[in-house]
């Protein structure tokens, strides 16, 4: 008589096992489906792509072009009207090239110099957290950039070394670095010696590999959000630099435009409205999409 059989083998079964995992999952698919969940943040960041396409439409649709020689009648600060629909600016202009050409001019700085922070920032903060020889070193390298503020350091570089557009981004790169470094270091204390780290260091993995493979992957929902947020705070901090005339810009920017729109709004208050207008809708998608997109890529809030 057979002994019975106290186990059986089970079957798999593709349709059940999927009633149970997760064996499509695609953590980009994940992270933009939880995206699209935040309507705000969509419909923002779709406002935002048609206001960069606008502003290469902009120039084709006017009537005047940014090189414009100034009015001969010096018919400066008209208002909008049916000839000039943005008004003119100071030396009889025409605003509505002066605002779409500023605001392209303005993302894509912002942008490069986000980007070139951000990346810098990562770098420095992956190394500064992981390798323990060099702590001292980014610590003392960070309070001594830190402790003094930005402005004497940029004003240095525009007396010294010039006010271009790229010589002062460059300086923006260089000391904007800093808090994202800051808080990478902090996140990397967190990860670097949690056990696959560990195995991963016994086996002989090279240290770019385990920075970027092993431990980047946590931190890109707080790399996102930094990222979402340098691009308004560069404008601003353009805004500044050029209004304390440490930034000379030959064309039109949204700080340029801000800046010279301080001193003539009483009597001219549409030159603050459109580029106001401009700064406050990029700073709002910025802080709503970054949020979302951070949200949707920290990996505990997928299903």
């Amino acid at each position: 008589m057979p002994e019975k059989q106290l186990f059986n083998f089970a079957e798999y079964k593709a349709r059940e096992a999927e009633k149970i995992g997760y064996s499509n999952y695609s953590y980009w698919k994940s992270v933009w489906t939880n995206f699209l969940k935040k309507k705000s943040a969509v419909f923002m960041s779709v406002i935002f792509i048609l206001l960069f396409i606008f502003t290469f439409v902009a120039s084709a649709i006017g009537k005047y072009d940014i090189s414009m020689a100034p009015d001969p009648l010096n018919r400066s600060y008209i208002a909008p009207n049916a000839e000039y629909w943005f008004g003119t600016n100071a030396i009889g202009q025409d605003y509505w090239a002066q605002v779409w050409y500023a605001t392209r001019a303005s993302i894509l700085l912002a942008v490069l110099v986000s980007l070139g922070q951000i990346t810098l920032g990562v770098i420095i903060g992956l190394i500064w957290g992981y390798v323990r020889k060099l702590d001292r070193f980014f610590t003392e390298l960070y309070n001594l950039i830190d402790n003094v503020p930005t402005i004497i350091y940029m004003t240095l570089i525009a007396l010294m070394v010039g006010k271009t557009m790229w010589t002062m981004g460059i300086a923006m790169i260089g000391f904007g670095w800093l808090a994202t470094a800051r808080n990478v270091r902090n996140l990397v204390f967190m990860y670097r010696d949690r056990e696959y780290n560990l195995a991963s260091r016994c086996l002989g993995t090279k240290l770019h590999r385990i920075l970027f493979r092993n431990i980047f992957p946590y931190l890109v929902s707080v790399i996102i959000l930094r990222m979402a947020l340098a691009i308004p705070g560069t404008i601003a901090y353009e805004t500044t630099l050029t209004y304390l005339g440490l930034m000379d810009i030959t064309k039109p920017s949204l700080g340029m435009l801000l800046s010279s729109a301080r001193s003539v709004f009483p009597n001219a208050a549409y030159t603050l409205w459109f580029p106001a207008a401009i700064v406050s809708i990029i700073t709002i998608t910025f802080y709503l999409v970054g949020n979302a997109f951070s949200d949707a890529c920290d990996p505990r809030n997928h299903v």
